[in-house]
């Protein structure tokens, strides 16, 4: 049975208020000042290590473990605060979990804050499997990070769907077709695209 595979930040909700203050969190911790939600955007779609790693090059400083620790912390009781599905994206869920397609996310996101929000918004109980950042030894662009995803909704094919370079090579790298979600964070030069949430079924059910 094809199943359907979902990057999260960016693709399934827009989650950048809640990543940029957690960032901000642990900059006020360490006397730095606030970085824009502007220019935290770019910085997401490698996981939380490199996400600050970034930010903390932006500010021209080095970060530890304890920075990430204490970002993790806030951020996973905070991942909902500001945090929103996209417009229409639940509509959609709705449309492919009704045709009999198997729903998973695989995120770069660590998962105790990729359940924690999906919880938070109900988004949750349309999915069979959540992979994040550290489930799995490997994550996007590495395949096999998404083969993890794939294996645990027991399904041998997908379709992938996020708005970031690393879905794009972790879709090609198991041979799946890939959406590219264009209301997203990133920039991909990528044939098949969604303008909107409400095109993905349709997209989905042409590749036939």
């Amino acid at each position: 049975m094809r199943a359907v595979i979902f990057d999260l930040d960016g693709t399934l909700i827009d989650s950048l208020p809640d990543i940029a203050a957690g960032v901000n969190h642990v900059f006020e911790l360490r006397g730095l000042a606030a970085l824009s939600n502007e220019q935290v955007k770019p910085m997401i779609g490698d996981g939380a290590r490199v996400l600050l790693n970034r930010a903390f090059a932006a500010a021209g400083v080095e970060g530890g473990e304890a920075d990430y620790t204490a970002f993790e912390t806030y951020y996973t009781a905070h991942s909902a605060d500001l945090t929103r599905a996209y417009p229409g994206i639940e509509a959609a869920l709705r449309d492919l979990r009704d045709a009999g397609y198997r729903l998973g996310v695989c995120t770069n996101k660590p998962q105790a804050p990729a359940v924690a929000v999906l919880q938070a918004l109900g988004l949750a109980p349309y999915f069979g499997a959540v992979t994040g950042g550290n489930a799995t030894p490997y994550r996007k662009p590495d395949p096999r990070h998404l083969a993890a995803t794939l294996e645990a909704l027991g399904a041998n094919d997908a379709v992938m769907i996020g708005d970031h370079h690393n879905d794009i090579a972790a879709g090609e790298g198991l041979g799946l077709p890939v959406i590219f979600a264009a209301w997203g964070y990133g920039e991909a030069d990528w044939p098949m695209v969604a303008h909107a949430a409400s095109e993905i079924p349709g997209l989905i059910a042409a590749l036939g």
